[in-house]
């Protein structure tokens, strides 16, 4: 028989999700996490991990209860992930939660992190607490699905981003940007939301970008891991990716002491190989932007599990085409999901069949 929840359960449990929101693109390799401390029906202090090296959501919630000077002692908290039981940047937070006399702990997903695995669970049972698992889980682990598919499969989560115009041409005639601001915003905020942005050399040679984060505030996030598909080394040395202080890393196929020299695949450096060595640095979030040979590269390898795709109404004329029709999507495994609109600009998006969009607003 599953586990009964009251109403009051499902509104303390939707707010934890909605405080773990809070820290979304701020807290990588940590996955977002909310908490509620609740007492005879009302919700007395919450607490979200906003950034890395801060409070973990648990202790956050219990540092405001002190501030609004509410007694903890036989509360319960609603925790969107399983509190951790050992030292990382923070002490534990079963340790937190037994120090502040809570008496019962609602847990909506466990924390498949092996430094975790039920032992968070499990001690806070052995030290007379009452555990509850499960509630709103399907959603605490779509909001945390980047941390939870690294956590099994060692691997980041790719999301390919193009923009093209009204005929799927990427780089025409005319020059200059050809989406609207509120696509351009929204791409920031994608990157914003990614460990790490992937485009191939030859992006690199024609617009010289700086793939960082500009037009969206970075708050406590950090400028994302630049990494450019090079398999000979034909980057400019002058290239911005190479002459600021952000950190790039270059993939290649010959052994070179730039970089990362990687088995070689087809037409470049094995992409399966790549993402092997992205999870191994903790990548968990990985944005492709370009160009269109690194998109068919992605696709025809059936390595991306999202896609973005910008459609502006303006023509540019003459260029390569992106590649990006639909049967080309759909062949790779994705599913249309949906369509919005920013700024006059029509956007598809597309997932993997069993990977549900990270949020309603995402990105």
């Amino acid at each position: 028989m599953g586990t009964s929840w009251s109403e009051f359960d499902i509104v303390c449990m939707m707010r934890a999700l909605e405080l773990a929101e809070r820290g979304r693109g701020q807290v990588s390799p940590n996955p977002p996490v909310g908490c509620v401390l609740a007492q005879n029906g009302n919700i007395i202090a919450e607490g979200w991990h906003d950034h890395l090296g801060d409070l973990h959501a648990e202790q956050a919630a219990i540092a405001d209860a002190e501030v609004r000077s509410a007694a903890t002692e036989g509360c319960t908290a609603y925790v969107t992930l399983e509190p951790c039981n050992h030292f990382g940047r923070t002490p534990p937070c079963t340790q937190a939660l037994l120090w502040a006399g809570v008496s019962e702990v609602v847990v909506a997903t466990r924390d498949p992190n092996p430094t975790v695995r039920g032992e968070g669970i499990q001690v806070l049972l052995d030290a007379g607490i009452t555990v509850r698992e499960g509630l709103l889980e399907e959603e605490a682990q779509t909001q945390m699905q980047a941390f939870m598919h690294w956590c099994e499969y060692k691997r980041p989560l790719v999301t390919l981003k193009a923009a093209m115009d009204a005929n799927g041409v990427v780089d025409g005639d005319s020059p200059g940007r050809f989406t609207s601001e509120e696509s351009l915003d929204a791409a920031h905020r994608l990157r914003r939301q990614c460990d790490a942005i992937l485009v191939g050399v030859n992006t690199i040679i024609r617009d010289n970008p700086t793939l960082d984060i500009r037009r969206v505030p970075l708050n406590r996030s950090s400028q994302p891991l630049r990494i450019v598909l090079d398999r000979t080394l034909r980057i400019p040395l002058d290239a911005k990716v190479l002459t600021d202080d952000e950190e790039t890393v270059l993939v290649h196929i010959q052994p070179d002491s730039r970089g990362v020299a990687l088995p070689a695949g087809d037409g470049g450096a094995d992409l399966s190989a790549l993402l092997d060595h992205l999870g191994d640095r903790g990548i968990q979030e990985l944005l492709v932007e370009g160009g269109p040979i690194v998109w068919k590269h992605f696709l025809d390898e059936k390595l991306v599990d999202r896609a973005i795709i910008i459609q502006s109404s303006t023509t540019l004329g003459d260029g390569p085409n992106s590649g990006l029709a639909e049967n080309n999507l759909s062949n790779s495994g994705l599913k249309l999901i949906g369509r919005t609109n920013w700024g006059g600009d029509t956007i598809a998006l597309w997932s993997r069949p069993n990977l549900p969009w990270p949020a309603q607003d995402w990105p």
